[in-house]
């Protein structure tokens, strides 16, 4: 068994962690930080090893083959437990480090924290990168995702996995057209919106839980309202709602940035203030890792920066 132990790199056990939970390649090559031709190689030396498949093709992916199943708790196992030995003792120093991030966000969150992020990280790890993207996972694979980042920062209050940390927060304000008859002193009333129609945005990994806005319409009398545009992201309310007599409630950030380029005017309403906030996802093994606390701590820096711009805006 030893001799056999020394023609394995050690590094090879999590590359098969992340063979066995991702069942897909180019997934397992992002998590480990590697090419798709070297995790290739590592599957390779793997199936060598083990003189089985692991990863058998089945239509145009992967599933595990009977031996790989019955190594999976076992090598998950060992992981946690070389993280629990090893974690710790690896110091992260962001001024000398070339360590690669990835950290997906939701598109808005992208637009509020993606500048002072970057500024902050060239500033303080001037030789680490970060690879950015959009949140675009379904419920049931938020995990999944997790394991494949170092943070993912989307809404607060869907009961997403892992660990939780609120980065900033918003309210969410009501856009018409500029010239949009109904609005009156700035205004419009609960029957406005029960009538006129909506464009909605609809957050895939939020599943069908409902969110605060519903609630708040339900709570003020407004049901069955018309939704005339449904929308994947919300950065494209603004542009839905322009020069149409259509309503639709976006973060009060991105309202102020697109009224004057698209004619939009902010109109109060009578509901109660809906607040939202962001926060910061990561997986539980990846709580402890110095990295990943440090980038933890650095958006930190940045949300209190956010913060303090809205609040003097």
């Amino acid at each position: 068994m030893r001799e056999r132990l020394r023609d394995v790199d050690a590094n090879l056990l999590l590359s098969l962690h992340a063979l066995l939970e991702e069942k897909n390649l180019t997934h397992a090559g992002e998590r480990m930080t590697m090419s798709q031709p070297a995790m290739s190689g590592a599957l390779a030396r793997l199936r060598k090893h083990f003189d089985d498949e692991l990863l058998v093709r089945v239509g145009r992916g992967f599933e595990l083959s009977p031996l790989a199943e019955d190594l999976k708790p076992a090598v998950a196992d060992a992981v946690e437990a070389a993280e629990r030995l090893l974690g710790n003792q690896r110091a992260f120093d962001p001024s000398s480090s070339s360590r690669p991030f990835a950290v997906s966000m939701s598109e808005y969150a992208m637009t509020v924290l993606s500048e002072p992020l970057m500024r902050h990280l060239a500033a303080q790890a001037p030789g680490c990168s970060l690879a950015l993207d959009p949140v675009n996972v379904g419920a049931g694979q938020f995990e999944a995702q997790l394991l494949r980042r170092d943070l993912i920062v989307g809404p607060l209050g869907f009961e997403f996995p892992g660990r939780t940390q609120p980065v900033f927060t918003d309210e969410l304000v009501c856009v018409v057209d500029r010239d949009n008859p109904r609005v009156r002193e700035g205004a419009l009333s609960i029957d406005d919106l029960q009538q006129m129609p909506h464009a909605v945005a609809e957050f895939g990994a939020a599943g069908a839980r409902r969110r605060p806005l519903e609630v708040e319409l339900e709570r003020a009398g407004i049901v069955d309202r018309t939704v005339l545009v449904r929308v994947s992201s919300l950065l494209v309310l603004p542009f839905a709602v322009s020069g149409t007599g259509m309503c639709a409630f976006v973060p009060s950030r991105l309202a102020r940035k697109s009224a004057d380029i698209l004619g939009l005017a902010i109109a109060s309403t009578p509901l109660e203030p809906v607040r939202i906030t962001e926060a910061a996802h990561w997986h539980p093994r990846r709580d402890t890792e110095p990295a990943v606390v440090w980038l933890r701590e650095l958006l930190y820096d940045v949300a209190v920066s956010v913060e303090d711009d809205l609040a003097d805006g």
